[in-house]
């Protein structure tokens, strides 16, 4: 079995979805949890950290509304965390799925110490050993991630979850964007940071084949956040100046013209990002690529 085949990979999740849906328990939330606060609400849903009422148990609880979430959009989400969870560096499940009257839910561990984007300081970043404890582990979940067949597609400081003081370890969560290798999407929202400059020019309506290499760049300009406080620009456009500037870097090599927070950074970091971040996927190297750079200091003042 090819775990890089986007087929093979599709039957084994839909089957799984088949068994959730078949076995999915029907229960008012508010009988079987005690709310306790909102950790977390995005578009599509919120995360509330709920107390189990017979059993005592802190749990973090993932509503969906119905009204704004297929079912099965649900079952996928639920299913490749689920698949994915024995990873020390993924979030755990409790493996319980169930649908209320109005929302679909399923619970997981809660993260008491909040999430990496916490901890940035704006234009200092973290200190360089904690960037290096978080890139071992990250490098780790999303190995296991692509191991599977699987490209993440959502790499960014609020989706790693702290689990003790200084990073010590960190999980990655929110697997509502992972999809098989080489499924063909486009791009459903506005262009961000993180998205990768193939995906920025499929403005026009057509899909491209996803890949592994999303990932990798999306993790390099999460180090870049890591290492400086700063996004290293708004939008991979050339419209966007500062990544204007970074694609005459990567095109001559030059440095004059990158802005001044790239200036933080020693040259193997450059380099470790420069190969992360190539224009060209085919040219992108894998997030283990990291793990080579972990010996050499990736800031000029080394601030620890």
């Amino acid at each position: 079995m090819d775990p890089n085949n986007g087929s093979v990979v599709d039957d084994m999740l839909q089957e799984m979805m088949e068994i959730t849906a078949q076995n999915l328990i029907t229960i008012e939330v508010d009988d079987h949890y005690k709310f306790i606060k909102q950790l977390g609400k995005g578009k599509y849903g919120q995360v509330t950290l709920v107390i189990h009422r017979q059993k005592g148990t802190p749990m973090a609880l993932k509503l969906l509304p119905k009204t704004l979430t297929k079912r099965q959009n649900f079952l996928y989400e639920y299913c490749v965390a689920l698949s994915l969870s024995s990873h020390p560096n993924i979030i755990g499940m409790f493996g319980i799925a169930f649908e209320s009257t109005e929302h679909y839910g399923f619970l997981y561990e809660v993260a008491l110490q909040k999430d990496l984007i916490s901890i940035i300081k704006p234009t200092e970043g973290v200190p360089e050993a904690i960037a290096k404890v978080c890139t071992k582990q990250l490098v780790s979940a999303l190995e296991f991630i692509h191991s599977r067949g699987l490209v993440y597609r959502d790499v960014k400081p609020e989706n790693v979850l702290l689990f003790g003081p200084n990073c010590q370890r960190i999980k990655l969560t929110d697997f509502g964007l992972t999809r098989p290798k080489g499924t063909l999407l486009k791009l459903v929202s506005g262009v961000i940071p993180y998205t990768a400059p193939e995906l920025s020019n499929t403005q026009n309506g057509e899909a491209v084949p996803i890949d592994f290499t999303l990932d990798a760049w999306a993790f390099g300009v999460l180090l870049f956040c890591l290492l400086t406080g700063f996004f290293p620009w708004e939008k991979t456009l050339s419209s966007d100046p500062f990544f204007d500037d970074f694609i005459v870097w990567q095109e001559t090599g030059s440095e004059e013209q990158l802005a001044w927070h790239w200036k933080k950074l020693t040259s193997e970091a450059m380099d470790m990002l420069k190969n992360l971040m190539a224009l060209n996927p085919l040219n992108r190297s894998p997030v283990s690529k990291a793990l080579w750079y972990l010996d050499y200091p990736w800031r000029v003042d080394n601030w620890k």
